[in-house]
Order: structure tokens, then sequence, then C-alpha cells
């Protein structure tokens, strides 16, 4: 029983690290996919968390039943034909750019924060990586295993202290007033965010719980897991986003709108802040390297290790496209990509089940 119940925690830590990056550590992705949608941001959040535990339930399944390895494997088996062939090129791409983003980001958080030299930064983020990532899974899990807790320690402890200090702002009618303060180009677009932003998530997750899935091989861990760490990270988000929410015009002028609602606590909340962003830059630089070494291995027959270490190489030289227009721009592409392959995967999982 305590084996399990430690494969879970495991399996829910893997899941929420790979899918909080930095982007939703520092308030980015979740003011741009929601909170700009005012109210309605709380209902497409709960949905985004209900596709969550559909869409990898349903790839934890298709994983196990056909022995998969890699996403390549999950993405050829499911859509054999040319938009198969798009995604998985896309899937590459994206992850690729992730992991570059996150170098140049973690140069910069350094140097803007700390004073030191951006390549400081980015030689720090490889050498950790890199350590991490050539112990396998199990490296994967280790990180994953202590920053999520840190994480949900540090959101829930601003989140208190907010209520404590902000009690007057936190008020259903007062949330239920917000409009949305984008430019709606859509019927529903709010509720199309939040599908974009659990497609593009999910697919980019396919690269960590289809080798995970190989290796635990069991769906009485695997599911539940999933289930524990989708509930646990749409609570952080829905925190996330009513700090957000109340502090609506101001948020939209920095890049870590976080920290800035973190500043009113000091400098030491503030720190503590940077440091779980830095660390989930590192957690997520780990998840996306380590999806497409797998790959990688699968596809071309070559060492996990060196394609790690070819993939970081390949890394270092774009990691100068910014963090801000990488979320608005390259996220919607994937993710309508992303959304229409977890149809798919459903049709194709209903197909053979029936």
């Amino acid at each position: 029983m305590k084996y399990k119940n430690t494969m879970l925690f495991q399996v829910a830590v893997v899941f929420i690290g790979t899918i909080v990056g930095a982007g939703l550590a520092s308030g980015q992705e979740i003011t741009q996919f929601f909170t700009t949608y005012g109210y309605k941001s709380f209902i497409a959040i709960l949905i985004c968390g209900f596709l969550y535990i559909i869409f990898c339930s349903v790839m934890v399944s298709i994983s196990i039943n056909h022995n998969l390895s890699s996403y390549n494997q999950l993405i050829n088996l499911v859509s054999p034909g040319y938009f198969g062939k798009a995604t998985d090129i896309f899937t590459g791409f994206f992850l690729i750019s992730s992991a570059a983003i996150i170098l140049a980001g973690s140069g910069a958080l350094l140097n803007q924060y700390f004073g030191v030299s951006k390549w400081i930064g980015i030689i720090l983020m490889i050498c950790i990586s890199l350590f991490t990532l050539l112990r396998d899974t199990k490296g994967l899990i280790t990180i994953n295993s202590f920053i999520v807790p840190s994480l949900t320690t540090v959101i829930v402890s601003i989140f208190i202290l907010y209520i404590l200090f902000s009690n007057d702002m936190i008020k259903i009618n007062s949330l239920k007033n917000i409009q949305s303060s984008k430019q709606l180009i859509l019927p529903a677009q709010w509720f199309i965010s939040g599908l974009l932003y659990a497609g593009f998530n999910t697919l980019c997750c396919s690269g960590v719980l289809v080798p995970l899935s190989k290796e635990i091989n069991k769906k009485n861990v695997l599911i539940p897991g999933i289930i524990i760490g989708a509930l646990g990270l749409t609570m952080l988000s829905i925190m996330i986003n009513i700090m957000l929410s109340c502090n609506i015009p101001y948020i939209f002028k920095y890049e870590i709108p976080l920290l800035y609602i973190a500043k009113r606590f000091g400098t030491i909340v503030q720190i503590i802040l940077l440091c779980i962003i830095w660390c989930e830059m590192f957690s997520t630089e780990v998840s996306d390297i380590y999806s497409i070494g797998k790959t990688l291995e699968q596809k071309f027959n070559i060492s996990y290790k060196k394609a790690v270490i070819l993939v970081m190489i390949i890394a270092i030289p774009i990691s100068q496209i910014g963090f801000k227009n990488l979320i608005k721009v390259l996220y919607p592409g994937f993710g309508l990509i992303s959304l229409i392959f977890m149809i798919q995967c459903i049709c194709f999982y209903v197909k053979r089940k029936a």
C-alpha cells in the first residue's frame, strides 16, 4: 500500500511538473489564456482540468495497450497520415523551441534580478539539466518530487497572505463583475482558449507520460496519479487566477505578473518566488529534453544520453526568442494541432474498445 501511494505521488508530481513551467508559475500563461476573459476564466480553468484527466487517461491507456515508449510512436499509431507527420514535426519543433527559450529565460532572470551575466544563468541551467537528464526517468521523478511540493507551498502561502492582507478585494460579487479585457474575435473565445491550453499541455505531457507508462505499466497507478495531479493543478491555477483577476489591469505591464503581486509581501517572498520560477524553468527544461531524447532514441536508434546532449547543443544557438512572444504566438497554434490530435486519440481509443 505504501509503495502504491509513493507511485501515485510520483506520477502526480511528474504530471504537474511537466505542465507547470515558468509560464504558469510566473502567472504569464494564466494571464494570457484565462484571466483576460474575466469571470468566465474560472469556468475555463475547471474545463481545462477535466480535459487533462480525460485526454491523459486515454493517452496512458493507449500507450500501455500498445506497448509504446515515445510520443512519436503514439502519434504514428493514432494519426498515421500527413496530419500525424505534421503533428510529430511541430511537437519536436515546439519542445526544442521551449527548451531554447527556457535557457534564455534562465539567463535573463538571473541577470535582471541578481545582476550576473546572462551566460551564467544559461550555463547553470545546462549543467544542472544535463546532470539530471543523464539519470534518465529516475532523475525526472526526483526533481519533480522536490520542486512540485515546493511550488505548491509557495503559491498557497502567497494566496493565504493575499487573502489576509487584501480580503476586501476577494469577493464573489467582485470577481463576477470582472469583464473580459481582451479583444474578442470569436464567439465563446474564453472556452476556445481553455481548449487550446488543455490541448498543447496534454501533447507536451505525452513526451513524459508515454515513456512513464512503459516503465510503470499499471493503469491503477497512472490514471489515479493523473487525476490527483490534474486536481492539484486546477486548484493552483484557480488561486493564481483569483490573485491576477484582482489586479487587472496592472498585471498586463509585467513579464512576471505574480511577482508584481508578491512585491507587497516583501523582498524575501519575491526572492523565494523567483527561485521557484527558476526551478520550474529547470523542471520544464528537463521534461522537454527528456521527451525529445526518448523519441530520438527510439526513432534513430541512438543512445538516450547522446540524444540529450545533441538536443541541448541545438537549443543553445536558438535561445534568443522572447518568452512572452513564444506564449502569445507559438502556443495557440500548437494548441490547435494538439487539440485535434487529442480528439483523434479519443476516437482511436473508443473504436479499439468497441
